[in-house]
């Protein structure tokens, strides 16, 4: 019996996450018996789809069972996912929410859903995270994702819901990536409105920008600037065990959320729909957590 083949398609091989859904993939694969081919697009929309469209396009024998994509872009790819399905081959989506799947659903042969992690509880998380650090109140330095995407709109909005109104909310913009979070940072730095800026916290929806934001302060030149900077808490999300949560055990980070990777689950729904006939949900979620957990936080010392 030949095995069940899957295309796992990835935003980036340069962000923490995204390794670990790749390995859980690969992992979930070797436990199932099944064949997993990763690909990263490298953060960019176009490449995802001509990589996603010349599977689905390649010859019946050679077309994976099953495609399972974490989208680059807001529209999570409505056109390649209904070319999919008309060949026959099942669509899973990571951590977004594509409306379409609802229309999509009722008329397949071909298993067609969601798993995600909860962005407005990985928010809320995150907003009572400030809360227990700042008891008191005060201001923070906020790094989002792209704002197109689901994700960052609902950790946005998730943080809104629990953070206290005595805590204001400086915002920039990162690509997910260390190298956004650099950019964002040294520009903001350079505006004569950030030399006025008291900031308590910093806060990033994930690691590697909280990570790249902190090493942009690491090599301010004046001592007692960097010393001031360095002394707010950093708080990340996503809590990859080999990164994130290393650099809270570290002290680089005072905090971060895990949340589980979302691909080991999509492919073991994927492969029980596919080799048993099993009904699946539109949509599954993961739970994420606080680390340290909340009542662990201790407030931080502010200006």
């Amino acid at each position: 019996m030949r095995k069940l083949r899957f295309l796992v398609s990835l935003m980036t091989s340069d962000n923490d996450y995204q390794i670990e859904q790749a390995r859980a993939a690969e992992d979930t694969a070797d436990e199932l018996g099944v064949e997993a081919q990763i690909l990263f697009a490298e953060n960019d929309a176009i490449t995802q789809s001509t990589q996603i469209l010349r599977a689905i396009q390649a010859q019946e024998r050679d077309r994976p069972d099953a495609i399972i994509f974490e989208p680059v872009g807001a529209t999570a790819l409505p056109q390649v996912a209904r070319a999919a399905v008309e060949a026959g081959i099942g669509w899973a989506v990571l951590n977004r929410d594509a409306s379409y799947i609802a229309e999509i659903r009722p008329s397949s042969k071909v298993p067609v859903f969601e798993v995600s992690s909860d962005q407005l509880a990985i928010g809320r998380i995150a907003g009572r995270q400030c809360a227990a650090l700042l008891p008191r109140g005060g201001a923070v330095l906020y790094i989002q994702g792209p704002s197109e995407t689901t994700v960052a709109k609902g950790r946005e909005t998730g943080l809104h819901d629990a953070l206290p109104r005595n805590i204001h909310v400086t915002v920039l913009r990162g690509q997910w990536t260390e190298e956004s979070a650099e950019r964002a940072v040294r520009s903001w730095l350079c505006l004569s409105t950030s030399r006025k800026a008291i900031i308590d916290l910093l806060l990033s929806q994930n690691d590697a920008m909280a990570i790249g934001a902190r090493k942009t302060f690491e090599r301010l030149p004046n001592e007692m600037e960097r010393d001031r900077w360095l002394a707010i808490p950093f708080l990340g999300c996503d809590g990859v065990p080999r990164t994130g949560q290393a650099w809270v055990r570290a002290g680089l980070l005072t905090a971060t959320i895990h949340i589980p990777p979302s691909s080991g689950r999509a492919l073991r729904m994927m492969a029980d729909a596919l080799e048993n006939n099993k009904d699946v949900p539109a949509r599954a979620f993961t739970s994420a957590s606080s680390i340290p957990p909340l009542d662990e936080l201790s407030p931080a010392k502010t200006s």
